[in-house]
């Protein structure tokens, strides 16, 4: 699932993590007979199966994939090998030019060393004092600098009718992330140029090189995002008093910055795997029910980490885990930590330290890319009467971690008609949901936890009424036994899960859409993402449940009827 940073996660101390690595630790399988590191492979058999999943995940999360992040020799790997299945199934290639790839043109963008930001005209460095957000060049000389308030504290901000010809600067707030530094912008819409003082850890996220598909279809949507990121510890050549004293409408010495960002391609094809089950009724087959999943993730680092004594840190102390990334333990919670370290070096005193740095991936998305192709396998297997009347198309989607990037260009360049899909089911972290995962909150930010039934359902019936009722419908009279949770999918949940993963990019087109997920933990977006922590027969239930949806869904006397207004396809997604 695409993460949304908060300021918070560039803020995490890599100390704890450092004295952790001093320590032999071994995972934790969770209730059960813990599974193993490494598991041979197996032949797949037509039905979807706990064994199946267990094959192909442990194939797909494997260290040799290298966190199949998008542009990278990973991701090719990991594409090869839905591809090279696809194939085996018997499918029909449906990417460009009769293969099974769609190619998307993913280039990096950064910000170039000559980018200058002056006050009263002496130079702030780059990298430790200030960097840039943006994706144009830019440059002004000699604004006038006022301060804007703090970002989240509506009482403090300036009138923006007077921003007009200014560097507004604001102060991010406590609980300031990615999506209120873009924000930012708004509050004064007049101004020449806006700027924000962040925590000096904060620059190093943001001179990271961004991700972008070069395509003039492909056209930013809510505008472009530029800001300006000002460290605290430059803050005092911009303004004479603390920040902390400053005023709405305070001024400052004159600024002047020259943003130049340099562009180049993706190293390797960042690349759509698109794969087609023709329907079996003539008069039916030119539609599809699209079956959808992420086949990327988030790489690696250079720095190592004790993937044991992580796992049990984040369980106590970041049960988000990248969702709570800046959380460094209280003491009670340190002391918890402390406990359950020691004694699970007690009982298992002859394992070795695993220094870790690969972000495998195997809840997100590789449960929901293998749960895809069990699907396949059992769509493929049906014979006549049994097959779906309907077309089936299967996307695993690239870039989904860099911004819904390989879906966003299938939907703007789609392989088949897009008004001739009827409905897209996405699987994102179908792989966990445990009672002892924290799998979300609700609105209010009440704790929620999985459990052997559990399955969240985001979207189902934002475009079609239908669509929602028949998934309760197929649920309950198939006897699956989901208890289905709708909280993450409340309008104006804070954590907006409904714009954050593939499906979105069917919906904003009037695709009607249903998002299936077992939800988060601990192991989000960790390097302690792996295989042996996913819950076979759990995954096996929710992949059985979609082909069940899909194949009611394609073997309609109708298309599932979109009741609810359609989005812009080029605004912005709210929740």
């Amino acid at each position: 699932m695409k993460r949304i940073l908060s300021l918070a996660a560039a803020l995490a101390t890599p100390a704890l993590l450092t004295a952790q690595m001093a320590h032999p630790a071994s995972r934790s399988a969770g209730a059960g007979k813990p599974l193993p590191h490494k598991h041979a492979p197996r032949p797949t058999s037509a039905n979807i199966s706990a064994a199946d999943l267990m094959t192909r995940l442990y194939i797909f999360a494997d260290d040799s994939m290298l966190g199949r992040e998008a542009g990278t020799i990973g991701n090719v790997k990991g594409t090869d090998y839905i591809a090279a299945e696809v194939k085996r199934l018997g499918l029909v290639p449906a990417g460009d030019n009769g293969t099974w790839f769609q190619t998307i043109p993913l280039k990096t963008r950064e910000l170039d060393s000559t980018s200058a930001l002056s006050v009263s005209g002496a130079r702030l460095a780059l990298g430790t004092e200030w960097a840039a957000t943006g994706s144009a060049p830019f440059a002004i000389s000699d604004a006038p600098t006022v301060f804007g308030g703090t970002l989240g504290d509506s009482t403090s901000l300036i009138d923006p009718d007077s921003t007009a010809g200014k560097f507004v600067v604001f102060a991010a707030g406590a609980n300031g992330n990615s999506r209120t530094l873009r924000g930012a912008a708004r509050f004064a819409p007049k101004a020449s140029a806006v700027a924000v003082i962040v925590p000096d850890q904060m620059l190093s996220f943001a001179r990271r090189p961004s991700s972008f598909v070069d395509d003039s279809a492909f056209a930013p949507r809510g505008g472009t995002a530029r800001t300006i990121l000002i460290a605290r510890s430059a803050a005092g050549k911009v303004f004479t008093s603390p920040v902390e004293s400053l005023k709405a409408g305070s001024t400052g010495n004159p600024l002047s910055v020259g943003l130049v960002f340099r562009v180049q391609p993706v190293p390797f094809p960042a690349r759509n795997v698109v794969a087609i089950l023709p329907g079996s009724d003539p008069k039916l087959e030119g539609e599809y029910v699209a079956i959808g999943a992420h086949n990327d993730h988030v790489g690696f680092s250079n720095r190592p980490v004790n993937n044991d004594s992580l796992r049990i840190f984040n369980h106590i102390v970041r049960p988000g885990g990248a969702e709570n990334a800046g959380n460094r333990g209280t003491p009670e919670e340190l002391a918890r930590f402390d406990t359950a370290w020691q004694a699970f070096k007690m009982a298992n005193p002859t394992r070795a330290m695993r220094a870790d740095s690969i972000s495998n991936g195997a809840d997100d998305d590789g449960s929901g890319s293998v749960s895809v192709l069990e699907i396949a396998e059992k769509l493929a297997s049906l014979k006549g009467a049994a097959r779906p009347k309907r077309s089936i198309i299967f996307v695993w989607h690239v870039g989904e971690e860099k911004g819904l990037l390989g879906s966003a260009y299938f939907t703007d360049h789609p392989t088949v008609p897009r008004d001739s899909i009827v409905a897209q089911l996405n699987m994102d972290m179908v792989g966990r949901g445990a009672a002892t995962d924290v799998v979300g909150l609700t609105k209010d930010g009440q704790v929620l936890h999985g459990g052997p039934s559990y399955l969240q359902l985001v979207g189902s019936r934002r475009l079609s009424t239908e669509l929602g009722d028949l998934i309760e419908q197929v649920n309950t009279r198939d006897r699956h036994g989901f208890t289905f949770d709708y909280s993450m999918d409340a309008n104006g949940h804070p954590m907006n899960i409904y714009c954050r993963s593939d499906h979105y990019e069917y919906a904003r087109y009037g695709i009607p859409i249903t998002f299936f997920t077992t939800g988060g933990h601990s192991d989000y977006h960790q390097v302690t993402d792996e295989p042996d922590h996913i819950d076979y027969d759990h995954m096996a239930r929710v992949a059985n449940l979609v082909e069940d949806v899909a194949l009611h869904v394609a073997n309609l006397d109708h298309r599932v009827v979109v009741d609810q207004p359609k989005p812009d396809p080029r605004g912005t997604c709210r929740q």
